[in-house]
């Protein structure tokens, strides 16, 4: 993996409205100095974060980035059809309760500045419906904060509805999961040693040459998790980041987990602000003798930058349905 010194990014800060996610304070910053973070085992890796000329224009102009794709979803050993969002804004996040501030300028050294990823999923299963949702809160200044503090999932579908939440302890994760099933059931543990999986979608956009390579140990998606009932443990995983062939504007990225037996691949545009074209995600779907390897798909339909949290009248309907193509 690749890293380097980036040139000066001069932050001026700008207040902060009081309501919905408004513009968030922008961090002020001195020449950056990579910082060393134990992300796996023995292998130490040094962040360095945005280093685009034109990252404060794109991401403290008081917008999110909205970016609708159409969606193949395996579940139950067949493919599903959908759609999904990602929704990229940048916030100012208390570092020690892990929420978002309402008040950023007055909380001094416990405001830090994140760029938050909502990650949505909406898709039937036959008659009923299943709508998913995972929050990533990764902090911009990398070389200051290098990991991500918070990440939460919530998954519902007409049996029932599951809810995850990872908060960053010092070096470990604490999980708190609560579900309706039974084999998964309310518990609360720690992990550590491992890079979250969902962290790896906010790195790619704050600077790709962060995200890590070669063999790492890794917490899988929590989407994923969620789908396939899964043990929280760490895993086994491979990475790859390399062009995508045929297209020299792309890069791809790619996870193998070989006991999951999982892979998943995100394409993305090398030039900034690095937007996702589209992702792979290929593992067993079905239960017992039923099961087979099917690929979850989605592609990328349409982007618009707007302050979404203003528009909740009536007439701003007519965005959602733009957005997603209606």
């Amino acid at each position: 993996m690749k890293t380097h010194l980036p040139r000066l990014l001069l932050f001026s800060c700008v207040l902060c409205s009081l309501t919905g996610c408004a513009t968030p304070t922008r961090d002020s910053t001195a020449e950056p100095v990579a910082s060393t973070v134990a992300y796996n085992n023995n292998n130490e890796v040094k962040l360095v974060g945005p280093v685009s000329d034109g990252f404060n224009d794109y991401w403290y102009k008081g917008k999110a980035e909205l970016t609708s794709y159409t969606l193949e979803q395996a579940r139950y050993g067949e493919i599903h059809q959908g759609n999904a969002v990602l929704i990229f804004v940048t916030e100012d996040f208390s570092r020690s309760k892990q929420v978002k501030l309402d008040n950023p300028t007055q909380a001094g050294d416990d405001s830090v500045n994140v760029l938050k990823l909502n990650f949505t999923k909406n898709f039937n299963t036959g008659i009923y419906p299943y709508s998913m949702m995972t929050s990533v809160f990764t902090p911009v200044q990398r070389q200051k904060n290098p990991q991500t503090l918070k990440i939460t999932t919530s998954s519902q579908e007409w049996c029932g509805h599951t809810f995850t939440q990872l908060n960053l302890n010092e070096q470990s994760y604490r999980i708190q999961q609560n579900s309706y099933f039974e084999r998964d059931g309310d518990q609360t543990l720690s992990l550590d040693g491992a890079i979250p999986e969902d962290e790896l979608w906010t790195t790619l956009r704050l600077n790709p040459e962060d995200l890590p390579t070669g063999k790492l140990q890794l917490i899988p998606g929590t989407m994923f998790q969620r789908l396939r009932h899964l043990s929280w443990t760490t895993q086994s995983a491979t990475a790859q980041l390399q062009p995508v062939a045929g297209n020299s504007q792309l890069m791809s990225y790619t996870l193998t987990y070989p006991e999951l037996e999982r892979t998943l691949t995100i394409e993305f545009n090398k030039a900034f602000p690095h937007e996702i074209e589209s992702w792979e995600e290929t593992y067993q779907s079905g239960w017992g003798q039923g099961a087979q390897p099917l690929t979850t798909k989605a592609k990328r339909n349409k982007k618009m930058l707007v302050d979404y949290w203003t528009k909740n009248s009536v007439a701003d309907e007519a965005l959602y349905k733009e957005l997603l193509d209606f």
